[in-house]
């Protein structure tokens, strides 16, 4: 499972610089909680072949009590719980201030496994200038620019070290056979109905135990002859012999469960439609490449307008899902629950199709013979062969000349074939172009 570093510190010490740095991109996967003013992001970062999320946060202030800043408190102090490392940023050029030690403080109080970093340090002479940092009572100082790029990469190394990762990542055998499931959405969307609905009272599988944030919660079970492991995100507890879900929402425990899963069921409200948290988690169920189904539940609860406007709202913010089967349900009145079962063994099928170079040369042969490609300049794309290249999600790399000016829209062309000749309703299907390089093109340029 990808280790958690949040980022925590008081206002402009560098936080988003540096994870920015980390993530090596602007964009963040984003938790909006209904009226909350900051919100923390969500990133993923790669160093060697370890994976890790990384979480920014915004000025932190463990002592408000009011306002803006009480807000952005709970935030920081959800990210913390989240995390596997702190990484308590300071500011070295500005040195130490009273809000610092309120920080240092709280990190101290929980415990959590916590690296103290003077960022904007280039240029400085470490053991001068950052004695007074050892104040905070959290050991080494460690200095880093995250503007620029000093120090990061040692900043990670020391991170995976303190947390005894292993070296390379642990590869296991999967059981083929067994279809890993995860149910995501927002809080109070019906997971928990939905769950103990499967699972029913009888069987008590796994424990949701404190400080295990790491460690998705899996569930064995059985239906119809299908074997499955649901790797739940609403945190199943133990209460006597009856199942109780506990509805909270960890953005980390969501994200790991989707990447653990091989078919992702996504559960929208039908009563609110589709919010930003739910087009977040689609998105990065999408950027993982997971097979997906569409669950809209509390469907018995809407009147027919009400209906049209979910459906409106899903074709609207959610055209990326077009591949998904949509179904709609009542997890409490058990209600349309049979087809999603399908729906998710299909999927899962799909994901893990097996296509054959022969078929899918001649299948692309036959779409350039129905429609050629737009000319890119001088040159229309020639495409002459495709292989697969990957399963879950499934991949098909295309051989040709001139592949650079292969558009998009002739790029969901050859997908709409490829998939109505597969089947493979219900999961990303990735098409990758090749261009062969031309043995000649320095001559002609000469």
């Amino acid at each position: 499972m990808k280790p958690v570093l949040a980022l925590v510190g008081r206002p402009n010490v560098g936080k988003s610089t540096l994870f920015n740095r980390l993530t090596k991109s602007r964009d963040a996967i984003v938790a909006d909680f209904a009226g909350l003013t900051r919100d923390r992001h969500y990133g993923n970062g790669k160093q060697g072949r370890q994976e890790f999320i990384v979480i920014d946060t915004g000025g932190f202030e463990p002592d408000a009590s009011t306002g803006i800043y009480k807000e952005m408190a709970k935030q920081t102090q959800q990210a913390v719980a989240e995390a596997d490392m702190v990484i308590f940023v300071v500011d070295a050029r500005g040195g130490l201030s009273a809000q610092d030690h309120d920080i240092a403080k709280y990190l101290r109080k929980i415990g959590k496994p916590t690296l103290l970093v003077a960022n904007k340090a280039e240029g400085m002479l470490e053991g001068i200038q950052l004695t007074e940092f050892y104040e905070l009572g959290l050991g080494e100082v460690i200095a880093i620019s995250a503007a620029h790029g000093q120090g990061t990469r040692g900043l990670v190394e020391l991170a995976f070290e303190s947390l005894n990762l292993p070296d390379e990542p642990e590869e296991t055998e999967d059981d083929p056979s067994v279809i890993k499931l995860a149910v995501a959405g927002r809080p109070n969307v019906g997971k928990s109905t939905l769950i103990n609905t499967w699972l029913g009272e009888e069987r008590l599988v796994a424990f949701d135990m404190p400080g295990t944030t790491r460690d998705a919660i899996s569930v064995p079970f059985e239906k119809q002859g299908q074997k499955f492991e649901l790797i739940d995100t609403a945190g199943l507890r133990r209460k006597g012999k009856v199942f109780e879900a506990i509805e909270k929402f960890s953005v980390v425990k969501t994200l790991q469960a989707i990447e653990s899963a091989n078919v992702v069921l996504l559960l929208l409200d039908a009563e609110q439609g589709v919010t930003d948290q739910d087009a977040h988690i689609a998105g990065y169920a999408l950027e993982s490449g997971r097979a997906m189904v569409l669950a809209v539940n509390k469907w018995d609860a809407v009147d027919e307008y009400q209906r049209q406007l979910v459906q409106r709202s899903i074709e609207t913010r959610l055209p990326f899902l077009s591949f998904a089967n949509m179904h709609f349900i009542s997890a409490k009145k058990r209600q349309g629950l049979g087809p999603v079962w399908a729906s998710i063994v299909q999927a899962h099928k799909a994901a893990m199709c097996k296509m054959s170079t022969p078929i899918l040369t001649r299948l692309l042969l036959e779409a350039v013979q129905f429609q050629s490609p737009q000319r890119g300049g001088m040159f229309r794309p020639k495409l002459r062969y495709a292989h697969q290249g990957g399963m879950n999600p499934p991949v098909i790399v295309v051989h040709g000349n001139s592949l650079e000016h292969v558009t998009d829209t002739y790029k969901r062309f050859l997908e709409g074939r490829f998939r109505k000749a597969f089947n493979l309703s219900g999961t990303p299907l990735r098409i990758e172009m090749k261009t062969s390089t031309n043995p000649f093109a320095d001559k002609e340029s000469s």
